[in-house]
């Protein structure tokens, strides 16, 4: 007769079993089921080296920079770059995501144009798992000497340091401040060999919005067959009545740099429903006409930026509109709104003009090209097309500039059709945040999860209660069957003491 297998076997397998299933239910979601989250929208503020920008700028280099792909400037020497797109597994810290806009440098321009210094720096991608990272950039270098220029996608370009910082979480949102940044060998190769490997870089900061985990699909019923087959046709027209369209232009980024510098002072506000791009302002909600015909345009936009800060400044900008003639020529008018506005430039020096205030309705602010003003997909735009600033429109500034200045590029796009789409606008994110704690010297101990992050989760948590009586439910178990086992008699141990074999 085979042996029977011993009862203790049956029991520990089924205690096993349960209290298991107890505790992976009481597991928060980010441990019983690890999975990472969609990161979407959010900004990447980094000078890249301020000493190498002073010098681009400074007397010897006697260079510039510009901005491309919607990035911008923001405090004294940091380029913010946006929309952020990638994942975070909050139960393993790896967070990866990458940022849009970039970063063009000029400097010792030659007899025939060129420069022997020209670089451009873009798509900063961010990796960062257990203590540290990786920070991935597209570059366009023309190298220090033989003027050879090499495009390279995705250098890892600096090793960044967390110090301590704690990236396990289960928040809505990432931000990371100031984290230290070296320069690799193939970052040193790739900039140009203006810096070694091992080079500080400036610190970078960001700050990135993490969506909630996905809920199951949904089942769809499929439609009949004769929904099937009466789809509307698409709208093919290009020319008439604009649907919708949008504007967008950061008016000049010195001036701005001016507005919320240590001179000024000052702000600038958003109203009637502009919208803030980071580098630009969009005036949507576009209505007009155009003519693919004759390639012409007449549209306008709502939205208003108003300017404010010392030396008088108050200056606001509204009511956009944006023409383009038959020669592809565009103009940008707004209805400006001023205080007396004494001019000093980008630097604010003394000596300037003042402007009486009052409002002035449609006037020509910046011209610029749109001879490529064509529709494609039920949609006609322009983008960054460069902007000079009009006799008018230095009038409008208080003599802050000369006509002829050059201004912030202008966007312009307007949907010909109810299902085109306009270009998205830079997504900086949400200013609130999550923010990792640095690790303490010591080991930290457990913390109970706070009740904001308990709200991310999207797994139920088995109650408490329901999990004490699943334990109790074992034990009760465990001792009925221990009690069919135990001879009855008046030595016989107590149901509560401990098991000796």
């Amino acid at each position: 007769m085979p042996a029977r297998p011993h009862l203790r076997t049956h029991v520990t397998l089924l205690c096993a079993a349960v209290l298991a299933a107890v505790l992976t239910a009481l597991l928060p979601a980010g441990q019983a089921h690890a999975a990472s989250r969609t990161v979407q929208g959010g900004r990447l503020d980094w000078g890249i080296k301020s000493s190498f920008q002073s010098y681009v700028t400074g007397p010897i280099a006697n260079g510039s920079f510009s901005l491309t792909g919607g990035a911008a400037t923001v405090g004294g020497s940091q380029f913010r770059f946006h929309s952020a797109t990638g994942t975070y597994d909050g139960s393993s810290g790896a967070f990866n995501a990458g940022f849009s806009g970039g970063v063009h440098f000029l400097g010792h321009k030659e007899d025939n144009g060129t420069y022997q210094l020209d670089l451009t720096i873009s798509r900063p991608t961010v990796r960062l798992a257990g203590n540290g990272g990786t920070l991935y950039v597209d570059i366009v270098s023309k190298a220090k000497g033989t003027g050879a220029v090499t495009t390279s996608s995705q250098v890892p370009f600096a090793s960044l340091s967390l110090g301590g910082i704690d990236m396990k979480g289960g928040g809505n949102a990432v931000q990371l401040n100031n984290l230290p940044a070296t320069l690799t060998a193939q970052g040193a190769k790739s900039f140009a060999g203006y810096y070694t490997a091992g080079t500080a870089l400036d610190p970078v900061s960001l700050s990135a919005d993490v969506k909630a985990a996905a809920a199951e699909p949904t089942r769809t019923q499929s439609p009949s067959p004769a929904e099937s087959t009466s789809k509307p046709k698409a709208d093919k027209k290009t020319s008439g009545r604009i649907e919708n369209g949008a504007v967008d232009w950061g008016v000049r980024r010195t001036f701005r740099e001016y507005v919320t510098g240590a001179i000024a002072q000052g702000e600038w506000k958003l109203s009637d429903g502009a919208q803030d791009g980071g580098a630009l302002f969009r005036f949507p909600e576009g209505s007009g006409t155009y003519d693919e015909k004759k390639g012409t345009l007449d549209a306008a936009f709502t939205g208003a930026v108003r300017f404010t800060g010392e030396q008088g400044l108050d200056l606001k900008l509204g009511g956009l509109r944006a023409k383009v003639t038959d020669d592809g020529k565009g103009t940008l008018y707004a209805d400006v709104t001023s205080a007396d506005v004494t001019s000093g430039g980008d630097t604010g020096k003394a000596g300037g003009t003042a402007k009486a205030g009052g409002t002035e309705k449609k006037v020509p602010l910046v011209t610029f090209t749109a001879k490529d003003l064509k529709p494609k997909d039920g949609l006609a735009q322009v983008t960054e097309a460069p902007a000079e600033l009009t006799a008018e429109g230095a009038e409008a500034f208080g003599g802050m500039y000369k006509a002829g200045t050059e201004m912030d590029p202008v966007s312009l796009a307007v949907a010909l059709t109810a299902k085109a789409e306009l270009p998205a606008l830079p997504d900086l994110g949400s200013a609130e945040s999550a923010t990792p704690e640095a690790a303490a010297a010591e080991p930290k101990k457990a913390e109970p999860k706070t009740e904001a992050a308990a709200s991310e989760s999207d797994t139920p948590v088995l109650p408490i209660g329901l999990a004490v009586a699943s334990l109790a439910a074992i034990a009760a178990a465990f001792l009925i069957i221990r009690r069919r086992r135990t001879p009855r008699t008046a030595t016989a141990a107590a149901p509560d003491a401990p098991d000796e074999h």
